[in-house]
């Protein structure tokens, strides 16, 4: 496991001791053997320490990691889970968006359709990509390929990733919500098997365009919520006095949101929590995809047995339970 090259502040007292732990690497294996019992302490040391703090993360460490800069994109998990991926451009009525990619792929050897929003990595990719924040045209391009994806009965992946649909005065010009909602009407009555995965940060309606699926999974360390802790304690908080909420005033509003896996699957909102390597998602990209590959495999097998009419039913209960209360 290499070093975090982008350590959040929770993340710094490991920083330095798997800083050492490589250079102790590379003197044993540059032929140096002296050093192989202070090498076993230290790496016992470091594997303790970093149990220690991923498993007392607070709902708003949780919201960090979710966007934490080295966590695997859509097309990170695309590269290690699926194969023959083809990639499919624009939605044939304005321009193509590439904070949304899909396209075709093979899940082993089935046929299957993904979709999922696609942050940058470098400050040009998040540029161009727009942070991952999309506009209609973004949405309608994933509704071009839902329907692709019926027209030709491939199992659909979506895979979610983004703090929220792009807000800006034109993508509203261009029928933002429209978009959004008319996304959700269309995979509510999708007749393939659809897997939405929250792999990072689900925000608002930018997120449930993606999210209208038969099975809900969330890796460990995502959220998925209306708003962003820091959105939610600005309209809460927040006075005219003040440049910015505090880290604590973030913090009480994730706790408040209930904005993690763990909470979700409590509140029966979503299906499955997907672990994570020890460390995060963003330590170890390969063993990350193959986990989540395993879960989706799991997933799709049971789904797949279904008739269309049971199929489309089952997705329909499942969202009718959601949000129960007594008038």
């Amino acid at each position: 496991m290499s070093p975090i090259e982008h350590p959040l502040d929770f993340e710094r007292p490991l920083v330095e001791l798997e800083y050492q732990l490589e250079r102790l690497k590379d003197e044993l294996a540059s032929g140096n053997q002296s050093r192989r019992a202070e090498y076993a302490a230290l790496e016992t040391k470091v594997s303790k320490i970093r149990k220690e703090i991923y498993s007392k993360l607070t709902p708003y460490q949780r919201v960090q990691l979710s966007r934490h800069f080295d966590r695997p994109f859509t097309l990170d998990y695309i590269k290690f889970i699926f194969s023959d991926f083809i990639e499919l451009h624009g939605d044939r009525l304005f321009r193509d968006d590439p904070a949304i990619v899909g396209g075709t792929a093979r899940l082993g050897e089935v046929p299957i359709m993904i979709i999922g929003h696609q942050r940058g990595r470098t400050t040009a990719e998040r540029l161009k990509r727009n942070f991952g924040m999309a506009n209609p045209e973004g949405y309608r391009k994933a509704l071009r390929l839902f329907r692709m994806a019926e027209k030709f009965g491939l199992p659909l992946f979506t895979f979610i990733d983004t703090q929220g649909a792009f807000p800006g005065l034109e993508a509203e010009e261009r029928g933002q919500a429209e978009a959004i909602a008319r996304n959700l009407a269309e995979l509510s009555e999708l007749t393939v098997p659809i897997i939405s995965v929250v792999i990072g940060e689900g925000g608002s309606g930018g997120a449930l365009a993606l999210g209208v699926s038969d099975r809900i999974l969330m890796l460990e360390n995502a959220c998925y919520s209306v708003i962003t802790p820091e959105g939610c304690a600005s309209i809460l908080w927040h006075s005219a006095g003040k440049a910015e909420v505090s880290t604590e005033q973030a913090s009480l509003a994730a706790e408040a949101l209930n904005v993690t896996a763990q909470d979700l699957k409590r509140l029966n909102l979503i299906d499955e929590i997907v672990p994570e390597p020890s460390g995060g998602a963003h330590s170890n990209h390969k063993e990350a995809a193959e986990i989540l590959r395993a879960a989706l495999v799991r997933n799709l097998d049971p789904l797949s047995k279904l008739t269309v009419k049971d199929l489309v039913a089952q997705r329909y209960e499942k969202f009718r339970r959601i949000g129960p209360f007594v008038g």
